[in-house]
């Protein structure tokens, strides 16, 4: 199994620059004060489409071959992913054909719609998504660009954090949201790399725990009906993801949905900027932990800012 290293997630931030955003790290002396300790948010709810996913499909989108290119990508994704991979592709002249679960927030399908990928609805069951997917790849023989389980696509999440340790290299911890993931792997990798001595923390949702439970048992548990805010968040490890988080990962924390809610209109209202449930772990899991953080610097991927107004949270 090929890992992702420094110099791949490096490589990756070379070739997509012309296209992201270099997000701001913003803080806020309220909140260092609230939770004592200094916090730097990596905003990417400021990332073109709203998310950090634009990084690794824009990654995976300009490693294609010509061939490739012109048979068109295709995933299978309820929201971030599938608006960042179309707009990824739309920008390099490429077909997108995305698969969405009918129940995926409209805010995101309108999303998708909008930069122009074609869209195949589906049951909500990972096996209706992937069955789905199949059946197009083998009608348009389109390359799948998983939300996670792809290399470029991890290469590509974690340049996220090779910019925030550019502009902040002092930081004692790095938390990052965990749902399938990618970010993690890229994150993990790239922080690992750069200073062993920073400490790097998972963050999810206690409903939702099923990184935790594989991380702390050592094997590969499947996410199982989970009911969370967080919506992002919902999907299970791969065999890589789990294997690089492995390897990288100091520890896995988790956070109750009131900490998640209370933490995102914590920071609506103090830093006046917009995340998505999904974001609003990293600090919910400072907020339970308040020993582990006190006097310390965090630096918190802000992993998103895709929320439906008509059915906020709070």
């Amino acid at each position: 199994m090929n890992l992702p290293a420094l110099k791949d997630i490096q490589a990756a931030h070379s070739r997509i620059r012309p296209f992201i955003h270099f997000t701001p790290v913003l803080t806020s002396q309220q909140l260092n004060r609230m939770f004592d300790c200094e916090l730097f948010f990596k905003c990417e709810n400021l990332q073109r489409v709203g998310a950090f996913k634009f990084r690794g499909a824009t990654n995976a989108v300009l490693q294609l071959s010509e061939t490739e290119k012109q048979r068109g990508v295709v995933t299978h994704s309820s929201g971030n992913h599938a608006a960042a991979l179309s707009l990824a592709a739309s920008m390099n002249g490429v077909k997108a054909h995305i698969v969405m679960p009918e129940t995926a927030p409209e805010v995101k399908k309108k999303a998708v719609a909008s930069y122009g990928a074609e869209i195949t609805f589906c049951k909500p069951t990972l096996q209706a998504r992937e069955e789905t997917t199949r059946i197009i790849m083998e009608k348009t023989g389109a390359t799948l660009i998983h939300p996670y389980d792809n290399f470029n696509v991890i290469c590509g999440q974690g340049t996220a954090a090779l910019e925030l340790l550019s502009d902040k290299p002092d930081l004692d911890f790095v938390i990052a949201p965990v749902g399938g993931g990618g970010l993690m792997s890229g994150t993990s990798t790239c922080v690992r790399d750069i200073d062993s001595k920073i400490q790097v923390i998972g963050a999810e949702p206690l409903n939702a725990n099923d990184a935790w439970q594989s991380f702390n048992s050592g094997k590969l548990v499947p996410s199982v009906n989970p009911l969370t805010v967080a919506d992002g968040l919902l999907t299970s490890l791969s065999e890589l993801t789990f294997r690089i988080i492995q390897n990288n990962v100091d520890q896995i924390l988790t956070a109750s949905e009131e900490s998640i809610i209370s933490c995102m209109l914590l920071v609506w209202e103090r830093m006046k900027i917009i995340i998505e449930p999904s974001s609003a772990t990293v600090l919910a899991v400072i907020k339970e932990n308040p020993g582990i953080f006190r006097g310390k610097k965090a630096g918190l991927i802000i992993s998103g800012g895709n929320v439906d107004f008509r059915k906020l949270p709070f």
